[in-house]
């Protein structure tokens, strides 16, 4: 599963160019009903803006799903533009709509392009982002003579402790990033001689 970036929260700005007004917002979407559905609310939101442009990329690398709009602006001047700018981002599961209300002032094809492209860009610049870690839950069960030992192996690959029993041994369950589960699962053999190896419970994308 891949590591990348995309975005932490919904974050707006909003640009003037020539009497128009530009605003753009960005969000993040893991699925294409999801940036549908936020597409939707953009549109609930002002339902009385001229056009509501949009872009947006689920998934990274080279499993992407693509989609635009221009929304009524001549054809090829937002919805393309606006997607290249998205494209050009180190991002996924990013959605953007710009939302125009036209200002009296027809920007020409040119200026279409611009304003939409630099609309784009600046919401992505402002736009807080973290890594997205495919996570994965796992139980673990250990004799109390390693409890201490597997701890610290556990800090030692990231892994958060989210909950405890004690029994006859102790039982310890834990969310660590995916791609240290079998670093953990080695360490784990060595210690206990082969006699433990984790249980996996429960696998998140990030």
């Amino acid at each position: 599963m891949s590591i990348y970036l995309v975005p932490v929260e919904t974050t707006r700005v909003e640009t003037v160019v020539v009497n128009s007004r530009f605003i753009a917002t960005a969000a993040r979407a893991t699925s294409v009903e999801e940036a549908k559905a936020f597409i939707q609310s953009i549109r609930n939101e002002m339902p009385d803006a001229s056009h509501h442009v949009y872009a947006f990329k689920v998934g990274y690398g080279g499993s992407v799903i693509e989609g635009m709009s221009d929304d009524g602006e001549p054809s090829g001047t937002s919805g393309p533009p606006t997607l290249t700018v998205l494209r050009g981002a180190d991002l996924g599961d990013t959605v953007i709509v710009v939302t125009r209300y036209f200002g009296g002032t027809k920007l020409g094809t040119g200026g279409l392009v611009r304003a939409y492209s630099g609309a784009a860009k600046q919401v992505l610049a402002a736009l807080p982002v973290e890594l997205k870690i495919p996570k994965t839950t796992v139980g673990i069960s250990v004799a109390y003579t390693h409890y201490e030992r597997l701890k610290l192996l556990l800090a030692e690959h990231q892994a958060a402790i989210e909950n405890e029993e004690f029994a006859v041994d102790v039982t310890v369950y834990a969310v660590l990033p995916s791609n240290q589960l079998e670093s953990l699962s080695n360490a784990l053999t060595e210690l206990t001689s082969g006699q433990v190896v984790p249980v996996v419970l429960d696998e998140t994308p990030g």
